[in-house]
């Protein structure tokens, strides 16, 4: 069960939560104001991992950073914040999840300003480090808010309404982008890509007091061990998913992965001791066993290695080959945001029609995207049919929108609303990691092609591998429980 803010803490030593044998009684409901709020946050940790990288020749001109800083101001917001999801997330079941969506709101709204206001290449990279760990605090209070203040209809519409909000950040993070360093408001030129986060996150941080306040009956208690081991397998992971296409992948940093696997099974079987002695682990066992979370997680993946592979190389081509400024090449995909969120206001009623079926028609609809945008780039090269072209990448967000937040309902369908912060930065992390892992290895594999074969062929291969990742979740979708 879940416990209000307001109320006295309970008392006596720190145990793993209580799993109620009852179904749960629901929080006091997630307002429409509420839910606009908490997404408004999310929302803004979307757009601005994507916003900063059409204002990257803006910000070398000024500040003379050079092409390794620039990367850090990349990627140096993704580590901090793929690192701190399911600590964040952990902290918000233990502390109370609208007090750390604040705190994190909050901080991440001081870190915008610091970025705007970077008097140095230096000074910007480490605003991004401390802007990317305070989005993972507070982006897992917002699906763990959802998981914990609403049930039924209410639960899959707010879930819905979260993949859109992921799905329109990232299109309109490349098009704000664009036009504000285009525009140069107030002779701010880059600087307003961060400026921009202040007054809206202000505004948010106003309305906050109309979240529902919930976290854990029993607070849990730390996991030093759990959260070692996770940080240095997450890094492992990472530093080889970020620094690989720079160095070239030698063999040094493939030995991370030996170093990842031993971490791994050391915290699996760190976190299964802690659990049976009643302990509180940062990665409850139980929870991630249950089939709709396994499974869910298993379809994720690959799911958000194509949606990640996807965007980059797009970006890849339209900017690289057909010469697309980002304000361009975010507005062709346009109908991408625009199908996603139009069928997310559907896919409640599609789900409760067809069931865990709806990921399998998801993954066709996607296949059938990804072929047609095969075909038109493979015949019409050099000059394919920007109407086929858009009508492609719309039925690639159709596909996504009937996929993705299925997947999110499955994946914390049986997450105790007691570790709802847990399983939330379990399903973001994932999240994130795949979406890096897909950009990283349909990017390497399309430069790699784009050597020694043409670009139409380079292009058309790619799309091929992205097809294989629909194929993947479409076998995956056939063990997939169902979500009604």
């Amino acid at each position: 069960m879940t416990k209000r803010e307001g109320l006295p803490p309970l008392k006596g030593p720190d145990a793993a939560p209580h799993h109620p044998a009852g179904p749960e009684p629901a929080a006091t409901g997630l307002t429409g104001l509420a839910l606009m709020v908490v997404l408004t946050g999310y929302a803004l940790s979307i757009v601005d991992a994507s916003i900063v990288n059409v204002a990257l020749n803006s910000i070398d001109d000024d500040l003379h950073g050079g092409p390794a800083a620039l990367e850090l101001v990349v990627s140096g917001y993704g580590l901090t914040y793929a690192l701190g999801l399911v600590l964040g997330g952990r902290l918000g079941d233990a502390f109370g999840r609208r007090r750390l969506y604040a705190y994190g709101l909050a901080a991440f709204t001081l870190t915008s300003a610091l970025c705007g206001l970077a008097p140095t290449v230096g000074f910007l990279v480490a605003a991004r480090l401390l802007q990317g760990a305070a989005a993972a605090m507070l982006v897992p209070q917002v699906l763990a808010t959802i998981q914990a203040a609403t049930q039924g209809q209410a639960r899959a519409r707010a879930i819905g309404l979260y993949g859109a909000t992921a799905a329109l950040g990232m299109v309109v993070g490349q098009i704000l982008g664009g036009l504000l360093v285009s525009l140069d408001v107030a002779g701010m030129g880059w600087r307003s890509v961060f400026a921009i986060n202040v007054p809206i996150g202000v505004a948010a941080l106003l309305a906050v007091r109309r979240v529902p306040p919930t976290r854990a009956d029993v607070r849990p208690g730390f996991d030093p061990a759990g959260t070692v081991l996770f940080g240095v397998t997450m890094v492992c992971v990472l530093a080889l998913v970020v620094a690989g296409p720079d160095l070239g992948w030698p063999l040094w940093l493939w030995s991370l992965l030996v170093v990842a696997a031993v971490g791994a099974v050391a915290l699996l079987r760190t976190e299964r001791r802690l659990e049976a002695r009643g302990g509180s682990p940062l990665l409850s066992p139980s929870v991630l066993s249950h089939p709709g979370m396994r499974r869910g997680l298993a379809a994720m993946v690959p799911f958000s290695a194509g949606f990640g592979a996807f965007l980059f190389v797009y970006a890849l081509v339209a900017q690289g080959h057909f010469g697309f400024d980002g304000l361009a090449s975010g507005a062709v995909l346009t109908p991408f945001a625009v199908a996603f969120f139009a069928v997310t206001l559907f896919t409640p009623r599609i789900a409760a029609a067809l069931g865990g079926r709806i990921v399998t028609l998801g993954a066709l609809v996607q296949g059938a995207g990804l072929l047609l945008l095969a075909l038109v780039m493979g015949l019409g090269w050099p000059r394919p049919s920007l109407v086929l072209v858009l009508v492609g990448i719309g039925l690639f967000g159709v596909g996504a929108a009937l996929t993705g937040p299925t997947l999110f309902r499955m994946i914390l369908a049986d997450v105790p609303p007691a570790q709802a912060g847990m399983g939330s930065g379990v399903l973001v992390t994932s999240q994130q990691m795949a979406t890096a892992l897909g950009a990283t290895v349909g990017g390497s594999l399309y430069l790699s092609l784009d050597g020694w074969l043409t670009t139409a062929s380079a292009t058309v291969l790619v799309i091929a591998l992205l097809g294989c990742f629909a194929v993947t979740v479409l076998v995956i979708s056939l063990k997939l429980p169902d979500p009604r």
